[in-house]
């Protein structure tokens, strides 16, 4: 179980806004919006994994939701992805789309909250424990 003390809705509402995570492979940034879903970006870091970044693109969006203290990511998109293409003067095809649906229906992401505050977020994936750190919105400079 986790070692969470908030509840669903508290690590809810502790969640929205944006957040950056670096693990050794990839640096990702999450926004949780407050219509239960998100945008990520994910920058492969390791060379070998680059081809996949260039085949699914950078950039996911989908649904998210907190239960029994875990957090669910369900991949509905993946809009920059080379799979999304658009065939002249037709329509738009989103194979990358429907896989990632698919997918995201048969092995969601799902990761444990460890602690979460206004300002750090420790999650676990697997055997890995993930830091995450809460990036504030600065104020526009008018010119």
């Amino acid at each position: 179980m986790s070692n969470s003390k908030h509840s669903d809705i508290e690590i809810e509402i502790l969640l929205l806004g944006k957040w950056r995570f670096d693990t050794f492979s990839e640096k990702i940034t999450i926004e949780f919006k407050d219509d239960m879903t998100y945008e990520q970006t994910r920058i492969q870091m390791l060379l070998f994994s680059k081809p996949k970044e260039l085949l699914t693109g950078n950039k996911f969006t989908g649904v998210w939701y907190v239960r029994q203290n875990k957090l669910h990511l369900n991949v509905r998109s993946m809009p920059k992805s080379f799979f999304n293409f658009r065939i002249p003067l037709a329509f738009k095809i989103s194979l990358a789309d429907i896989v990632a649906t698919l997918n995201s229906i048969f092995t969601p992401e799902n990761y444990e909250v460890i602690e979460i505050n206004d300002s750090k977020f420790i999650i676990k994936a697997q055997e890995e424990s993930i830091i995450g750190t809460k990036l504030k919105r600065s104020m526009g400079t008018y010119v």
